[in-house]
């Protein structure tokens, strides 16, 4: 009894003390938790602002591009494609694909008019019908020209079309160390739900893209490499590579005769401009 009485204040003390703790600390920690989460958010955004920033003002370039279609088996087949880009200042860029190869292609056009608040503008040009149709957003899963990658994934991905983490740093070979970044396309109808980005911390250039579908499954992964400087100020990958996990099946670009700052202007990249493309 005389222990018990002894050891009251001291039990007392204790309780007060996780009263405080409750009281004042205990309550603070979701606010710290979504902090942290705001802290992230804004890194992750700021990566990608300072990424567009850095390749701001090449203004125009040309480049020939090979397609390498491959199967599960191995099996290659071969599109030879020329892109023009015309960069836009207030909003998403301009972008045209024309097919030269193979025969039963030659001729077949994509047009891009990028938007930063809004969905793209897309147009495929088929001659063999003469006509040019216009791709849906809610078409732009589908497989461009048989390739692995999508309508959506030719498109530029803006910065607004996204909500940004950051995730880690991390090596990510060839002596590099790299900024891991998600992010999540803002559009619905977006066939996938997020995206997992590696850019290296020097130049901010991207080096592989997780991609996820909308049931968070690991759909496809590109990795991109033989970057070369033009005009000593914009990098551009000479390889990407993307690989389905669910088909088994790649897809190789390799780009090629970078020239900047050609004569390209607006009149290349309308949609009537389509039908004279050569």
């Amino acid at each position: 009894m005389i222990f018990d009485r002894l050891l009251r204040p001291v039990r007392g003390l204790r309780a007060a003390r996780f009263t405080l703790l409750a009281m004042f600390v205990l309550p603070g920690m979701p606010l710290l938790e979504a902090s942290a989460a705001d802290q992230e958010e804004e890194k992750g955004l700021q990566i990608a602002r300072d990424a567009r920033k850095q390749d701001e003002g090449f203004g125009n370039f040309a480049a020939g591009m090979s397609m390498v279609l491959r199967n599960k088996k191995g099996q290659e087949s071969l599109r030879e494609v020329r892109v023009k880009v015309l960069e836009a200042e207030n909003d998403g860029n301009m972008s045209l694909f024309v097919f030269d190869q193979p025969r039963d292609a030659r001729g077949t056009a994509l047009l891009i008019h990028g938007h930063k608040d809004r969905s793209d503008d897309q147009w495929l040009y088929l001659p063999a019908l003469k006509r040019v149709k216009r791709i849906s957003s809610s078409n732009r899963s589908g497989s461009f020209m048989g390739s692995e990658f999508t309508y959506e994934d030719m498109t530029v991905q803006e910065v607004e079309k996204f909500t940004y983490r950051y995730l880690r740093d991390e090596p990510c070979g060839d002596g590099l160390d790299c900024v891991v970044t998600e992010r999540v396309p803002v559009e619905k109808g977006s066939v996938y739900r997020r995206q997992v980005v590696w850019r290296d911390k020097a130049e901010l250039r991207v080096w592989k893209v997780e991609y996820f579908d909308r049931k968070d499954a690991h759909l496809k992964t590109l990795t991109l490499g033989e970057y070369q400087q033009y005009l000593e100020s914009y990098w551009r990958a000479g390889k990407m590579v993307m690989v389905n996990h669910l088909t088994g099946k790649s897809t190789d670009l390799v780009w090629t005769d970078y020239q900047f700052r050609t004569d390209i202007d607006e009149r290349d990249f309308t949609r009537t401009g389509l039908r004279r493309v050569r």
